[in-house]
């Protein structure tokens, strides 16, 4: 999430890890939208007046209240920011000059209303505004699904090259889908890919639906309902692409309190965070094509993965601000390490 220009004269790059911006089409947003606003003349200091103004006290009181960033944004800043351009109906490249754009009464109550939530109930920004940024697009986003933040966003937008070294792509398998962010990102910047989105939540899957509606790409994204690859029999795929649940299941109870409006199932995944992962790679050698590849995030279970699977030959993703926890893995490698894979599966009770 990209802070202002007007904050900091600071330019895109420099203010973003992966270019999300703020939603401009405020539709289909919910009964989070604006809630109920409090009366300003009793809440807000007198002092504040720009949008700039309210910007630095909302950061001010983020900061106070000890709140989490973790959501697609890094900072206070970048949070009261968006906060204030979403009650303001204002949109992300809004010119600078507006900084010193005075709020009325009844907008200075509304961004209000919104930081006391953010505040108060420790709510994630995007379920409060109903909207994620994931490479670039706006993504309608409520509690049913995580909040999007993969940093495969980065790879998407540089064509997942060099990974795939040019090779010809036909059909992405975003496994895992959630909210779709993945699956539909790819499709709106490949646009000649088709790209299938498997999830085993239908609330998830209805949101993905409607996500692909919104960006135009429904005639090349089919969404399918799948236990990883257990109703994929027969599917293959040049690319897959996973976000899959790989936080241990006691740092999930531990985690703040703003990742416990997100849903248990797109987090947890076992002792140590490996049962998804582990399921994946053991399956999708027979869901890829002769040349296909293999593109896993497991984020902070990386070192676990490792240590567990040594022989395994992960490449693991070096982004702009270092390694993340994603792997990229051949076809070829994953044959070749099955048995591997499939002994430490049956160690802990799973199968594929």
């Amino acid at each position: 999430m990209e802070r202002l220009e007007f904050i900091a004269g600071a330019t895109q790059d420099e203010t973003s890890k992966y270019s999300e911006r703020m939603v401009q089409d405020r539709s289909l947003r919910g009964v989070l939208y604006l809630p109920t606003r409090p009366d300003p003349a009793d809440h807000v200091p007198a002092e504040l007046l720009t949008i700039i103004d309210f910007i630095r006290w909302g950061a001010s009181r983020f900061n106070q209240a000890g709140l989490t960033f973790g959501h697609g944004n890094d900072s206070a800043i970048d949070e009261a920011t968006q906060l204030v351009l979403h009650a303001l109906h204002l949109p992300p490249d809004t010119p600078p000059v507006y900084g010193q754009a005075r709020l009325s009464t009844e907008e200075r109550g509304d961004v209000l209303a919104l930081f006391r939530r953010r505040i108060d109930e420790r709510r994630p920004v995007a379920y409060l505004t109903g909207e994620g940024w994931f490479a670039g697009l706006s993504f309608s986003v409520d509690e049913r699904v995580l909040v999007p933040r993969s940093p495969i966003a980065e790879l998407i937008l540089a064509g997942f090259e060099p990974w795939l070294g040019g090779r010809e792509i036909q059909r992405v398998l975003d496994l895992c889908t959630g909210s779709g962010c993945i699956g539909i990102a790819i499709a709106v910047h490949h646009p000649y890919w088709q790209v299938d989105l498997a999830d085993i939540n239908d609330a998830a899957l209805d949101l993905a639906r409607h996500n692909a509606s919104e960006h135009n790409v429904a005639d090349r994204v089919q969404v399918r309902k799948s236990d990883l690859f257990g109703e994929l029999a027969g599917e293959s795929y040049d690319l897959i692409v996973s976000n899959p649940p790989y936080v241990p299941a006691d740092e999930v109870a531990a985690l703040p309190p703003e990742y416990q409006f997100e849903p248990a199932l797109g987090l947890e995944s076992g002792v140590d965070g490996l049962d998804l992962p582990l399921r994946i790679l053991a399956a999708a050698p027979e869901h890829l094509r002769e040349h296909g590849l293999l593109i896993c995030e497991v984020g902070d279970s990386e070192a676990a993965l490792s240590t567990l699977l040594p022989q395994v030959p992960f490449a693991w993703v070096e982004f702009k601000v270092g390694q993340m926890g994603v792997f990229v893995l051949e076809r070829r490698d994953l044959l070749a390490h099955r048995d591997v894979v499939l002994g430490a599966l049956a160690a802990r009770g799973l199968t594929p």
